[in-house]
C-alpha cells in the first residue's frame, strides 16, 4: 500500500504513433457527422463547430450530442499506454466527428496541453486507504478550468480562423472560469471576451488573476449582485436573437459542450490509473454549477466503469438538498469560504435532467417554465431513486471546512483549498468505499491563502509562473445587475464582428 505522498504510476508512453492514429482513424471511419440536439427540442441540430461557436441553443437550451459515443472495453483498454494529449484526442474524436480531421485535433490538443506545469498533467495522490486526489490545478490559472478552456481557446481559433470570422464571447464567473477563459483566449485577434464577476464575492487572487490582464482583446466587468446575477445575465442575452446574431455571440461557461467534451478526459485519465476498464471507481466532485460532474456522468453513459459519482456542497446546497429529495429549490445565496460554489442555479442540470426524463424535451420544458416561475420543481419517486443510484451528495459549512483542512494537513500532509476539500469530506462520507474514490482537487491552495492560513497557521506562496499579479495594475469596469447595462458595454467596446 503507497503512504504519504506519493505520485501514483503514470502510464509510460510506449507505443508507437502509428498505434493511436490507426485506433482514432477507425473509431472515425465509423462516425457520420456528429449531431447535437437542444435539451429543449426546438433550435436546429448542428455539428460540433457550430455547436461550439453557438454556445446557448436558440431555444433557450443547451446542446448535447444525439446520442452519446460508446466505447467498449477494449477500446478504453487501448489507451491505458496514452500520454495525456494523445488520450485527449482520442475522447474528443469522438465529439468533433468530421469537424477537425484528426490530425489537426492532435496538434490543437497538445498545444493546449502543451504549457502545463507537471509532467502528467493531471497526477494522481494517495490520501488514505482507498482515497485518492487528482491534481487538477497544473494549468496556467491553477484551477480546473483550465483543462477545458485551453482546448476551448484552441478550437475558437481554429474555426474563427478557417472561416475568416470573428466573434464576441460572453461569460460569467463565480471564480475560475473567468480567468482560466481569459489565459485561454487573450490576444486573439477575431475574439473579444467580456467576462462578469460577482463584485466582491471572489478571493482577491482570483479577481487578480482576471483584472491583472491587459490584453486588448480582454474586457472585465464586475457587476453588484451573485454569480447566479450574472450567468443569468449572460442568458438573457443570449436569449435576445438579434443582439447575439449582430455580435456572433459565443460562450465560454459550462452551457458550451465543448467544455463538458474536454472535461470528460481526466475522468478517463484518472480511472485508467486505476486499471479501468477492469477496475471500478468512484468520483467525488466539489461542484456548484454541475458542469464537472456531468462530465463525468457523461464519461461513466460511454462506457468508463464508475460506481458513484459523489456531489460535494456549501452551504449553498441546491444539489445536494436535490439528491436527497428530488426537490430542486432555489433559495438566497450565502458567501462562503468556497466562493466558486455559491450558487443555487446550476446551469448544467438541464443536460441530466434531459438525460434522466428519457430525453423528454416537452417534459423538460414544464419543469424549467416551472423553475422559473415560482424557483422549484420535482421529480417523481421513481425518477429520485434512478438519481441515487448514482449520485451520493453531501454538505460542509464554512467551520467544517476550516477543520477539514486541518485534520487533513495534520494527518497527511497535503494542503487542500477549500473546495477541493468539500470534495475529499464528500468521499469520507460515502458509505460505499470498497472501490478506489478519487477526488477533484479543483484548485490550487494559494488562490485562497486566509483561509489556508486560518486553517493551518500556513501560507501557501503562487507558483513562480502564476507572475506577480498581486502587484500588477487592474483592469475592470463596475455596472448594475442590469441587461442593458451589460448591452452598452459590449457596444461601446466590441465592433460588430465580420462574418
Amino acid at each position: 500500500m503507497l503512504s504519504g505522498k506519493m505520485i501514483l504510476p503514470q502510464v509510460s508512453i510506449i507505443e508507437k504513433e502509428h498505434a493511436l492514429d490507426d485506433r482514432i482513424q477507425i473509431s472515425q471511419s465509423l462516425k457520420t457527422a456528429m449531431e447535437y440536439i437542444s435539451t429543449r427540442g426546438t433550435a436546429p441540430c448542428l455539428d460540433f463547430e457550430k455547436v461550439t461557436l453557438t454556445g446557448l441553443a436558440s431555444d433557450g437550451g443547451l446542446y448535447l450530442p444525439r446520442t452519446i459515443p460508446q466505447l467498449d472495453a477494449n477500446t478504453i483498454r487501448s489507451y491505458q499506454n496514452l500520454e495525456y494529449s494523445e488520450l485527449a484526442a482520442a475522447i474528443l474524436s469522438n465529439f468533433t466527428g468530421r469537424s477537425i480531421p484528426l490530425e489537426e485535433l492532435k496538434q490543437l490538443v497538445k498545444s493546449a496541453y502543451g504549457h502545463f506545469h507537471h509532467d502528467a498533467v493531471a497526477p494522481v495522490i494517495q490520501l488514505d486507504d482507498n482515497l485518492y486526489f487528482m491534481e487538477l490545478f497544473h494549468g496556467p490559472t491553477l484551477a480546473f478550468k483550465d483543462y477545458a478552456l485551453q482546448v476551448l481557446g484552441q478550437f475558437f481559433q481554429y474555426f474563427l480562423d478557417k472561416n475568416a470570422e470573428s466573434c464576441t464571447i460572453v461569460g460569467a464567473t463565480s471564480g475560475d472560469t473567468g480567468s482560466a477563459a481569459i489565459a485561454g483566449i487573450r490576444g486573439l485577434q477575431s475574439v473579444r471576451l467580456f467576462m462578469l464577476h460577482p463584485q466582491g464575492r471572489v478571493s482577491e487572487v482570483q479577481r487578480r488573476q482576471m483584472t491583472t490582464v491587459a490584453d486588448s482583446n480582454i474586457h472585465n466587468l464586475a457587476v453588484d449582485g451573485t454569480f447566479d446575477d450574472c450567468q443569468s445575465l449572460v442568458k438573457a442575452l443570449f436569449n435576445d436573437r438579434a443582439f447575439k446574431e449582430r455580435y456572433r455571440l459565443s460562450a465560454v461557461n459550462s452551457i458550451n459542450w465543448a467544455r463538458i467534451a474536454a472535461q470528460v478526459v481526466y475522468y478517463f485519465r484518472a480511472a485508467l490509473v486505476f486499471g479501468s476498464p477492469d477496475r471500478e471507481v468512484n468520483f467525488s466532485v466539489p461542484t456548484g454549477n454541475f458542469g464537472n460532474v456531468l462530465a463525468g456522468y457523461i464519461a461513466m453513459q460511454m462506457g468508463l466503469p464508475i460506481k458513484r459519482l459523489i456531489i460535494g456542497s456549501n452551504k449553498n446546497d441546491i444539489l445536494t438538498r436535490f439528491f436527497e429529495t428530488g426537490t430542486m429549490k432555489k433559495m438566497s445565496v450565502t458567501p462562503t469560504l468556497s466562493p466558486s460554489m455559491d450558487i443555487q442555479i446550476s446551469s448544467n442540470f438541464e443536460r441530466y435532467l434531459f438525460l434522466l426524463l428519457g430525453r423528454d424535451s416537452v417534459h423538460l420544458c414544464e419543469m424549467m417554465e416551472e423553475f422559473s416561475r415560482s424557483g422549484s420543481f420535482s421529480i417523481s419517486r421513481r425518477l429520485l431513486s434512478k438519481a441515487q443510484q448514482v449520485f451520493g451528495a453531501y454538505r460542509l459549512d464554512d467551520q467544517q471546512i476550516f477543520s477539514d483542512i486541518r485534520k487533513t494537513y495534520h494527518s497527511t500532509g497535503e494542503i487542500i483549498e477549500p473546495h477541493s476539500i468539500i470534495g475529499v469530506s464528500a468521499a469520507r462520507r460515502e458509505p460505499d468505499a470498497s472501490v478506489p474514490t478519487i477526488v477533484l482537487g479543483t484548485a490550487h491552495p494559494a488562490k485562497f491563502p486566509d483561509a489556508i492560513h486560518q486553517s493551518t497557521n500556513r501560507m501557501v506562496a503562487l507558483p513562480d509562473h502564476a507572475g506577480d499579479i498581486m502587484n500588477m495594475d487592474e483592469h475592470y469596469s463596475s455596472m448594475n445587475n442590469d441587461l442593458a447595462a451589460l448591452k452598452a458595454q459590449i457596444e461601446q467596446l466590441a465592433p460588430i464582428p465580420s462574418s
